[in-house]
């Protein structure tokens, strides 16, 4: 039978899935939006950008407290470790994440040209540091960089072929993901256009980011053998299929059918990351202690899945309402009348 810890541990990844899906299209934008060129002609893929995160680049951050929340609960002397060694990555994911929201927000009220291509720059590179140093932090817990008991390398715990991986790779993922979203969304509303320049720009990254996938996986076998074996191993089948999901996605943009590429691209993240879980089990931080060792009292196990349960039938099915919402017709006759103004 599967235990309460792993039960807990298998809610709290749940939560790192959907941040990584969600969230990550979001910041992935941001990509696009420095990229989208000058004032004029990148306003029409600036509007866009605003139109489709708008609604939702809040409610995506509801994972990432979700995740926090569970895991200094279930586990929280491996919340502590890991808050103690990679401290300096999350403080800068942080400052990334609250600078990308204040810049989006001021640049829909700036005063001046200038100020507005400020607030862009300001939210577009937020968007790309925030995915590279929480990754950079998934590749030093899947390394092994974290200790129990005292503090690590400050620096060269997120400072390695792995972390530098993981933290390229967030990056490219989220781009990937955004770029499939956004063209979709500018074929949807009528921007025939701004999808075509769009489905390049995507298929670029995403081949891109399949040759830093394998390209990364060479200085697992020595900089993180625990992953590598396990990615080898138990999780090699998620391998495969987010492998297969990839080049689907990147065939099914290329032919321009980008309604189930989303599909088909949310399953390709969704298994890179599920692959990285199942490639650490059993351990919650690599080579320091397992998800069952590290498991706070059981009575508070107990209570957090009953909170996951309710916060599932109480809050999930507003956010399933708010992302059905803005791909609804009214949606795209608004966004449509906003883009052509």
């Amino acid at each position: 039978a599967v235990s309460l810890a792993v039960a807990v541990a298998a809610a709290l990844f749940v939560g790192v899935v959907a941040y990584a899906v969600l969230g990550g299209a979001d910041f992935g934008s941001g990509f696009y939006d420095l990229t989208a060129g000058g004032a004029r002609s990148g306003a029409a893929l600036r509007t866009l950008v605003d139109h489709s995160i708008g609604p939702v680049w809040e409610a995506n951050h509801v994972w990432l407290i979700y995740v926090l929340v569970t895991w200094w609960t279930g586990f929280p002397e491996t919340f502590a470790a890991a808050m103690r060694t990679l401290v300096l990555p999350l403080l800068l994911a942080l400052l990334g994440i609250v600078l990308r929201g204040a810049a989006f927000a001021f640049r829909k009220y700036a005063g001046t040209l200038g100020q507005a291509r400020l607030f862009g720059v300001v939210f577009a590179g937020s968007s790309l540091i925030t995915p590279f140093f929480l990754g950079t932090v998934a590749g030093a817990v899947a390394s092994g960089r974290v200790p129990l008991e005292e503090r690590g390398d400050l620096w060269g715990s997120w400072l390695n072929p792995t972390s530098l991986v993981g933290g390229v790779l967030a990056v490219g993922t989220c781009a990937f993901l955004a770029g499939v979203f956004l063209t979709a969304d500018a074929r949807r509303t009528g921007h025939d256009e701004l999808a075509a320049a769009l489905r390049r720009r995507t298929l670029a990254v995403g081949v891109l980011t399949g040759v830093v996938v394998f390209a990364g996986l060479l200085p697992l076998e020595r900089d993180a053998p625990v992953l590598w074996d396990g990615l080898t191993g138990r999780a090699l089948p998620l391998v495969v299929v987010a492998a297969v999901t990839g080049v689907a996605t990147l065939a099914l943009v290329h032919a321009g059918r980008f309604g189930i590429a989303r599909v088909t691209a949310v399953l390709a993240v969704a298994t890179v990351i599920s692959g990285w879980g199942l490639a650490q089990y059993p351990w919650m931080l690599v080579g320091e202690v397992t998800i069952a060792e590290a498991a706070g009292a059981e009575a508070t196990l107990q209570g957090l899945l009953v909170v996951v349960v309710l916060a599932g039938v109480i809050v999930l099915p507003a956010l399933a309402y708010l992302f059905v919402l803005t791909q609804s017709e009214p949606w795209s006759s608004d966004h449509r009348a906003s883009g052509s103004g």
